[in-house]
């Protein structure tokens, strides 16, 4: 990696592509969701990803608006070429900032849909700052161009006076890759770790091997093989091309975790990504780390983000917050 990752930067206002509408309210967790069980959960869980990943022909999505509560602050900056963001909540707490590490399977870039749950999750920690990094993808990057990125908005953050042990770092599927590929560069460059990892349906191996990859393959109805066009990418990760699929940073299952922070996991039972989740806390718990794993029946992969408005998803956003207040 290069030396200046480990430099303090010096941050460049830029203008990024983002839709962002003033005075929006603030996002507030519901007190209840939509509670489905078996077949009506599946089938309600189907027609919504369907409308997703499969819009009727002719049918115009609408783009996804990122909107900024009145009277926060959104800033956005460039680290020599990488695009990192910075929302600021004035009445979080000025001792807990969020790094948010959005998922994609290395394949898609920042989105307004990242943005938004990210914000959520920044409500959920009561922090003051959410950062957000649209680091490079591949297949025109490979490994480790992603992990260079991380390490370098780390190091940002930390550049602006803000303690690591202040810092929740979040990742999701890819992101919860990143987010341990992270922690694990740290430790062994002796770096200062995060708070804690807030890890939501993490990728944890490029291998294709553990059970659940086939088991769930028709039962993930967001990363399974008849949904998202992403199960290629994860199946045959073009991120990890040219490596072992057994280098813990792209494998972190084989990584060796003494000293990392606490971490919080939560999978989808239906999830193709459900015994590499199991291998991580079973890891975690053999090298000591602190370490809740729950796994969400029926659900399916990256379910918070994607089906916000269920009673599931609001118990693990319940849990999260739980989670950061206990440590």
């Amino acid at each position: 990696m290069k030396k200046t990752i480990l430099q303090i930067f010096t941050a460049l206002l830029i203008f990024v592509n983002v839709s962002i509408v003033s005075a929006a309210e603030v996002w507030e967790m519901p007190e209840s969701g939509v509670k489905l069980e078996g077949a009506a959960k599946q089938n309600y869980i189907s027609e919504k990803m369907n409308a997703f990943f499969k819009p009727a022909p002719g049918t115009k999505k609408t783009p996804t608006a990122f909107n900024v509560p009145d009277g926060w602050n959104f800033e956005k900056f460039n680290l020599d070429g990488l695009p990192v963001e910075c929302l600021t909540n004035p009445k979080g707490d000025k001792n807990r900032v969020v790094f948010q590490i959005h998922g994609g399977g290395y394949v898609f870039p920042l989105t307004n849909g990242h943005r938004n749950f990210g914000m959520k999750l920044g409500i959920l920690a009561d922090a003051s700052q959410t950062y957000f990094i649209d680091y490079r993808i591949a297949p025109q990057n490979i490994f480790p161009a992603a992990l260079e990125d991380a390490v370098k908005a780390y190091q940002f953050i930390l550049s602006r006076n803000i303690p690591a042990e202040n810092i929740i770092v979040f990742g999701d599927s890819a992101g919860g890759n990143l987010a341990l590929a992270l922690s694990l560069y740290l430790k062994e460059k002796h770096l200062p770790q995060p708070k804690t990892l807030i890890l939501i349906s993490p990728w944890t191996t490029a291998e294709n091997k553990l059970p659940s990859r086939k088991y769930n393959v028709n039962k993930d109805l967001v990363l399974g093989k008849n949904a998202s066009k992403l199960y290629n990418d994860v199946k045959n990760p073009p991120y990890a091309k040219g490596f072992s699929k057994k280098n813990p940073l792209l494998s972190p299952i084989y990584a060796d975790l003494k000293n990392l922070p606490p971490m919080l996991i939560q999978v989808g039972g239906y999830e193709i990504f459900l015994d590499e989740c199991m291998e991580l806390a079973k890891k975690a718990a053999a090298d000591n780390v602190k370490c809740t794993l729950t796994i969400y029946p029926e659900m399916p992969h990256d379910f918070a983000l994607m089906l916000p408005e269920l009673q599931d998803s609001l118990d693990s956003f319940a849990e999260i917050r739980d989670f950061i207040n206990q440590q």
